[in-house]
């Protein structure tokens, strides 16, 4: 089993770093900066914890002065690379929120997301100062440096997992669309990514609002079109009309079916948590024009107090004949993960067409 992503710092790691603000701070006391950052229950502490304590720590033992103990990490950042060392900006996020220090720490923020990644320590300058920080963010997506411009994008996310929520913008996203437009044809794949994840977290609350952005930035760019695809996948998931018919899926309902035949099963259909077993499905699709499709199957979890709660998995996704006879299998496995717990009960096993619910089968899970 893969160690806890919170395990990376330990006593060498922090050691290891100590010297490095050593060579650039003869004041810092390495011994003390180790000690006072594992004390206190450091075991219990979760990943993001330990970065902010971390933080907290290189603030007691740094020059007290914001200024000066910035001129100390900007010595020694070029050689803090990865994910490790978001406590870099993390530092900006704790120490450098008052007024006086707004552009030195825009500057610190842009620098260090070169290094790891600022995209949380963002937020609570948004948060403070909203079209301000909008007004940055626009300016760094216009940024030479990649990591820069994705940071205008992934750093005013609404959702961003792991970062605090924007409301302000999931209740609306209108701020957001300047900065938007100017990455939709960024020749950088970790910036589109980061775009299509901005759409994809408007469309869970504004629907319209991307539809829209997909109907305006269509066809004008291949690299504009996989963001628009990317962005509106939980839309095609959930099987929105309009995005259907955008993308080119044939629809279906109950009176104008694309399917003549659907069949779902699962062997064994009794099985224990950590067991496995396998899904085959059937599809005929009506006889006529070439259609797209996307086949996938849907599993109502059972939950720890007996509610239920449906996950969706991919099976395919393509263009097929009219007339085509469809036919697959998909091992599923039912051990816990570490985002995923099992809980006994009655599970139903869904096939969907498009988002459409064309069959289904259960098992019983012990």
């Amino acid at each position: 089993m893969a160690e806890p992503l919170k395990d990376i710092y330990h006593e060498t790691f922090l050691s290891q770093f100590g010297e490095k603000v050593k060579a650039a701070y003869d004041e810092f006391n390495i011994e003390a900066f180790v000690n006072d950052t594992l004390d206190h229950g450091w075991d219990e502490l979760k990943l993001k914890e330990r970065i902010r304590r971390i933080t907290h720590t290189l603030g007691k033992h740094l020059p007290e002065s914001y200024d000066e103990a910035l001129k100390v990490l900007f010595r020694i950042d070029e050689s803090c690379v990865g994910f490790p060392y978001l406590f870099f900006p993390d530092f900006v996020e704790v120490y450098g929120q008052a007024e006086e220090h707004w552009e030195l720490s825009m500057n610190a923020l842009e620098r260090f997301t070169c290094r790891s990644s600022a995209e949380f320590a963002v937020r609570p300058f948004i948060l403070r100062s909203p079209e301000r920080m909008m007004q940055q963010m626009v300016a760094w997506a216009q940024h030479p440096n990649e990591h820069v411009r994705r940071l205008a994008s992934e750093g005013c996310r609404p959702r961003l997992p792991w970062g605090q929520a924007l409301t302000i913008y999931k209740k609306d996203p209108a701020p957001l669309l300047p900065v938007l437009e100017l990455l939709k044809e960024d020749p950088a794949l970790y910036v589109r990514k980061s775009v299509a994840n901005n759409l994809n977290d408007i469309a869970k609350d504004h629907p319209a609002v991307v539809l829209d952005t997909a109907r305006r930035w269509m066809g004008h760019h291949s690299d504009t079109d996989w963001i628009i695809r990317h962005g509106c996948r939980t839309l095609i998931r959930k099987a929105h009309p309009e995005i259907l018919s955008l993308f080119g899926y044939g629809t279906t309902d109950v009176d104008e079916s694309l399917i003549t035949y659907a069949h779902l099963s699962a062997e064994p259909s009794i099985l224990s948590i950590g067991d496995s077993c396998e899904l085959s499905y059937e599809l005929h699709i009506l006889e006529g024009e070439p259609v797209r499709i996307r086949i996938e199957y849907g599993i109502d979890f059972v939950k720890a107090r007996g509610q239920t709660s449906r996950k969706l998995f991919l099976l395919s996704d393509k263009i097929v004949a009219g007339g085509a006879q469809l036919k697959g299998t998909r091992t599923h496995h039912w051990a816990d993960l570490s985002t995923r717990r099992h809980y006994p009960g009655e599970h139903r096993i869904t096939l969907t067409l498009n988002g459409v619910e064309v069959a289904h089968t259960v098992i019983q899970l012990h």
